[in-house]
């Protein structure tokens, strides 16, 4: 638990900011974590299509580090806002981890058929217009996963983790077929819905940062110059 008195947003528990202060280093415990799960993406890859997906104990080891893997994106930000050590490459290496570990899977499980093409392609076309627009209006500011994007990573995740699960070693594996493919409908839905707000969040920033403030009164300020110019 954090100190009481430390501010939250949305619920979360975000470090005090002291006027002065020097920003955190890139260097430490949630950013390693971060980059220990993008090293995972091709274990899980591997595990999951080892012998065309078929084997059964390379099946479970990949739900194994899948699972590790997904649980350090939730210890990664909690370390990060509880130490005071939320850093720009954190918040944009963040996304990129999930990104990259979820799309491998998506399409793992595409090769394997587990999952129909046309939606391995909208989300992978999603997240990388989402990864390139971050980059875009990165000169207006840092735009940071929002919990629409934590919730998806999290149905995505789940979803993704029951097909990674070999069904046919259950004894109810039509019913876990059909509950994974319902989740699955879910993320994609929630997929795209968080892509379209993010759009618009982007659009926000571009008009309503400091730069593009300042971009604004430069041209109004030309603008009355010429005016003033011509009305002479």
């Amino acid at each position: 638990m954090g100190d009481p008195q430390q501010p939250t947003v949305g619920g979360r528990l975000t470090p005090t900011v002291v006027p002065g202060a020097p920003n955190p280093s890139a260097w430490n415990l949630p950013n390693a974590l971060t980059v220990g799960r993008i090293l995972l993406v091709p274990v899980v890859g591997a595990l999951l299509l080892a012998d065309e997906g078929r084997n059964a104990a390379t099946r479970w080891l990949a739900l194994g580090a899948f699972i590790v893997a997904a649980v350090t994106d939730k210890i990664d930000g909690d370390l990060a806002r509880k130490r005071g050590q939320v850093t720009n490459f954190g918040k944009i290496a963040d996304p990129i981890a999930d990104k990259a570990l979820l799309g491998m899977v998506f399409v793992g499980l595409s090769l394997l058929t587990l999952v129909p093409w046309w939606v391995t392609v909208l989300v992978l076309a999603r997240e990388l217009a989402i990864t390139v627009m971050r980059f875009v209006v990165i000169r207006h500011g840092v735009m940071p996963a929002g919990r629409g994007g934590k919730v998806k990573t999290m149905i995505q995740a789940l979803a993704l983790g029951m097909l990674i699960l070999p069904a046919w070693v259950l004894p109810f594996a039509d019913g876990w077929r059909l509950a994974a493919y319902l989740v699955l409908a879910l993320a994609v839905a929630i997929t795209v819905g968080t892509g379209l707000d993010y759009v618009m969040q982007a659009h926000r920033l571009r008009r309503t940062s400091p730069r593009a403030v300042a971009k604004r009164a430069e041209r109004e300020a030309r603008r009355r110059a010429r005016l003033d110019g011509s009305a002479r």
